[in-house]
């Protein structure tokens, strides 16, 4: 049997208050089907069927953790537009606050629109600005995250280089985190990847990891390592979890440790790296040692790659595939 109680363990997520700082989406997407191509130009028509709304980026992460039963803080940016109120909206319905989104005239709310033909994706189209925000939108940030920190377990800092987390930014928030004794979990991207230094766990994919070091890393556990190794010199996080596709997760914290991939079909991988930083805050905030944790998120995130489109863990299947795969 494996040394703990798996169910009570995922049951006592819903204790936690997390909270998760970064770019927020609004995910769109259009099912139709294809069955000619445009007169006017060689692309294919879709007659569209119907159309769904859903929160991505770091919204999904937030979508994970409350599906999981955490209080959860949603922390980020907005326009002031009609995206914005389809936001507010997505919000009210799926249980999530909008006090702490800062709104932004200078920008649109990011969007991202998806056309798909039978499960299959056609083409995306992205609204969004990249710019850096402002010294006044920093201030705002941080302000909501001080005030609300004496009363979190964990902070989720997800980055899609969409222009939030600037690097002064960051060092606010990894600073407040300090300060209340709070883990800081982070899902990088590349422009400000090395701005991270002394979180608690460092989320990289291995294409991120190995583009921001400069190297050629092939999928194979040595090289992964090695590359690890040059990361940790750099970033000096308590723990790295480098996701690795069909390879699974590997974790170096107190020595290296590789996860197979969930044996589960995969329907779609959209958001599953949402998941995997989401179980991975609560993991660290019920005081799971990280290995532990890593394997609950990976089992986790090969549960939402059955769904087509990002979709959050459920508790159910969650706890079904740990007592199936991890007893």
């Amino acid at each position: 049997m494996y040394p703990f109680p798996i169910k009570k363990i995922i049951e006592s997520f819903g204790q936690l208050k997390i909270a998760v700082i970064g770019d927020i989406m609004l995910d769109k997407y259009i099912f139709g089907h294809v069955s000619r191509i445009s007169p006017e130009y060689p692309v294919p028509v879709v007659d569209v069927t119907h159309e769904d709304l859903r929160l991505g980026g770091a919204a999904n992460v937030a979508r994970n953790t409350l599906s999981l039963g955490a209080e959860t803080f949603l922390i980020g940016v907005t326009g002031e537009d009609s995206d914005r109120d389809s936001l507010s909206e997505l919000f009210a319905i799926q249980g999530l606050s909008s006090d702490y989104l800062v709104s932004d005239a200078s920008r649109p709310t990011t969007c991202k629109t998806r056309i798909l033909s039978q499960n299959h994706h056609i083409t995306r189209v992205d609204f969004e600005s990249r710019k850096p925000v402002s010294e006044t939108i920093e201030r705002n940030i941080a302000g909501i995250l001080l005030d609300l920190a004496t009363s979190l377990d964990a902070v989720i800092i997800e980055d899609y280089n969409k222009g939030l987390l600037t690097s002064t930014l960051i060092r606010k928030i990894i600073s407040i985190a300090e300060d209340n004794d709070l883990p800081v979990l982070v899902d990088p991207k590349q422009k400000e990847f090395f701005s991270y230094c002394g979180c608690t766990v460092f989320k990289p994919n291995l294409s991120e990891m190995a583009t921001s070091l400069g190297l050629v890393v092939h999928n194979t556990d040595s090289e992964v390592e090695a590359a690890c190794l040059q990361l940790q010199e750099k970033i000096a996080a308590e723990s790295l979890v480098v996701t690795r596709s069909e390879k699974g997760i590997t974790v170096l914290s107190d020595g290296f440790t590789h996860i197979p991939a969930a044996s589960l079909e995969v329907a779609d991988v959209s958001g599953a790296g949402d998941t995997v930083i989401g179980v991975l805050a609560l993991g660290t905030a019920a005081g799971l040692d990280i290995v532990t944790s890593a394997k609950i998120a990976n089992l986790a995130a090969g549960t939402v790659c059955q769904d087509v489109g990002a979709v959050p863990v459920r508790t159910e299947r969650l706890v079904r595939a740990c007592l199936e795969q991890l007893t």
